[in-house]
């Protein structure tokens, strides 16, 4: 049962990008009492798949197991070993305060991994530096692409070779660096 509540909450945060209110989870998990809500809260906490705040939850990061490396390469033998488990959010995202995400459409950056469909992560609180891949606003127009330098000015170059730099014509500001990219295939 309180597999299922904890799914309900999870499901609840997907469709709505936010958590559930208290009477919001009273309706979720079909209970009259708000002290049956509180009570299941109270068991979710004490799994860690929850953190109860003053007037509201959040939920918790989930863990995944770090097993190994495995070979990209020639293929090699392979022992299944426990090393560690790793938060996935806190592996990808450094600063969450200054972090957020978009969805990559079109196929400039496909020589450096990117594809359409993917999700990048970006830091605004990062500096950039020539040779950072970016998030930038060139002349009124958003765009994702390394930072470069040519002749003492900013440019910004594809990762695919049918593109041509873009060389800002009265404006280029910087939204952020991008730090990771998630990639799901199913």
């Amino acid at each position: 049962m309180l597999q299922k509540r904890y799914g309900q909450i999870v499901e609840f945060y997907r469709l709505n990008n936010r958590m559930p209110t208290y009477k919001e989870m009273s309706v979720l998990f079909n209970v009259k009492s708000k002290n049956a809500v509180f009570k299941t809260i109270a068991k979710l906490e004490h799994l860690g798949l929850v953190k109860k705040e003053e007037r509201h939850i959040t939920l918790k990061p989930i863990s995944i197991k770090l097993l190994g490396n495995i070979e990209a390469g020639f293929p090699s033998p392979a022992e299944e070993e426990l090393l560690d488990t790793i938060s996935i959010d806190r592996l990808l995202v450094k600063n969450p305060n200054s972090s957020f995400l978009l969805k990559v459409s079109g196929d400039s950056m496909i020589e450096a991994g990117i594809m359409p469909g993917d999700f990048v992560i970006v830091d605004r609180s990062i500096e950039p530096k020539e040779g950072d891949i970016v998030i930038a606003c060139v002349d009124n127009n958003w765009t994702m692409k390394y930072l470069s330098k040519e002749n003492g000015s900013y440019i910004l170059i594809a990762a695919n070779k049918n593109y041509k730099p873009i060389k800002p014509k009265s404006e280029l500001t910087i939204a952020g660096v991008v730090v990771g990219v998630a990639r799901k295939y199913r």
